[in-house]
């Protein structure tokens, strides 16, 4: 089925009052440092955290017109589930979601509590896509599809008229695929509205489904992703296409890129995305060259991350950048030893996150000792220079690098 402009205009006019206008922000210190005016569409400030709540509404909206009194049933890693839940309360239809098993705990609770029936089932979207269509045949409940439905479709590409009512001279625009929905719809409002643009599609090197018919390939699409949210094996039916046409390149990212594009968008600018919703500022990072000098959009697609992972997240960029290190200490085993080396840590603007006093070891004479201190600092300078503080106080000192074996 071809979804046109005329469509997703409908549908942008629908979503009015029923769903936030969220801001297309100018993300100066990020863009700065990557070289680029950038601009983010922050879709993590959307209803339910997600732009999945623009789709989902059309569609239940029209559900409930074309099946009335029944309910609907969908299939999602998260945000999906909470945006049909959301408005499937609203709109008090039942909801009936199937979520992968490994789904984030975050999102299976969110999507409980909005009163949805939710069903762990598979490990990937695909996976569940058998079940949840016997589901709905034997209770007749409306699918509610999260990528391969026009109505979806349509619902996501009003992002791309709300872009361009702030931003009007965008030199490209990049945006995640996952099911290909959300890029599908902008696609057709950016293409019509300023043919000149370039569209750069991402997708997780894990889950490079798109990539492969765009390109003719036949990448695996498996593994274990922080971008659960672009995990995909198969795009949407009718969105492959429209991006196989319209969409310019697909550029892949790995998870140490998404990593890092969470946490520069929060050191930079505050803002919280999910690996999904950053791996377009994941795509402009690995790709500094080709984005030089370019007025940039991106669609912050998503801001459900776990609270956990968020902060490891964020820990783990502190020890890549040199700012968190962990040391090994020789000591002498006598009174004073832990003072003296707090005290040359704290006088060289270091701060000790942790320590672990080592006296049992086998290989340790039995009057030497081995402390294992973790250490905040302002810089990898700064660790060199607390390091070199200690040794000039006559101890033995090792710098444990990550996956070092020491």
């Amino acid at each position: 089925m071809k979804i046109t402009f005329d469509d997703i205009l409908k549908a942008t006019e629908t979503l009015k009052g029923n769903i936030k206008k969220t801001p297309t922000i100018h993300a100066s210190k990020l863009g700065n440092k990557l070289n680029c005016k950038l601009f983010l569409k922050l879709e993590c400030l959307q209803l339910t955290s997600s732009f999945k709540t623009r789709g989902a509404y059309i569609a239940i909206k029209k559900s409930t017109i074309n099946n009335p009194g029944k309910g609907v049933i969908a299939m999602s890693a998260g945000n999906h589930a909470q945006a049909v839940a959301f408005h499937a309360k609203k709109l008090n239809v039942p909801a009936t979601i199937i979520m992968p098993e490994q789904a984030p705990f975050s999102k299976v609770t969110r999507t409980k509590d909005l009163n949805a029936k939710v069903i762990l089932k598979g490990r990937t979207l695909n996976e569940t896509n058998d079940f949840v269509n016997e589901l709905a045949q034997k209770n007749n409940l409306t699918l509610i599809h999260p990528y391969d439905d026009p109505d979806v479709v349509a619902g996501q590409g009003s992002i791309g008229f709300e872009i361009f009512e702030e931003i009007k001279d965008l030199d490209c625009l990049v945006i995640p695929i996952g099911g290909g929905g959300l890029i599908s719809g902008i696609s057709i409002v950016a293409k019509r509205i300023n043919p000149k643009i370039k569209i750069f599609g991402v997708e997780s090197k894990l889950y490079p489904c798109m990539y492969n018919i765009f390109y003719n390939k036949n990448l695996p699409c498996t593994g274990d992703t922080i971008a659960d949210g672009i995990a995909v094996k198969s795009p949407g039916k009718i969105n492959i296409p429209i991006i196989s046409k319209i969409v310019d390149d697909i550029i892949l990212v790995d998870e140490i890129s998404i990593e890092n594009s969470i946490s520069n968008l929060f050191e930079e600018e505050r803002v919280i995305s999910e690996g999904a919703g950053s791996a377009g500022i994941a795509a402009i990072m690995d790709n500094k060259k080709l984005f030089r000098n370019k007025k940039i959009g991106t669609v912050i697609c998503g801001g459900n991350i776990d609270s956990r992972i968020f902060a490891g997240i964020l820990n783990r960029q502190l020890t890549r950048d040199g700012k968190i290190a962990r040391i090994r200490i020789g000591i002498t085993d006598e009174p004073g030893m832990l003072a003296k080396i707090s005290n040359a840590i704290a006088k060289n603007g270091g701060n000790i996150i942790e320590i672990y006093h080592q006296r049992m070891f086998h290989d340790i004479p039995v009057k030497k000792a081995k402390i294992d201190a973790v250490i905040e600092a302002q810089s990898s300078s700064n660790v060199k220079k607390i390091i070199n503080s200690l040794k000039e106080d006559k101890f033995e000192v090792v710098l444990i690098k990550e996956n070092s074996g020491i």
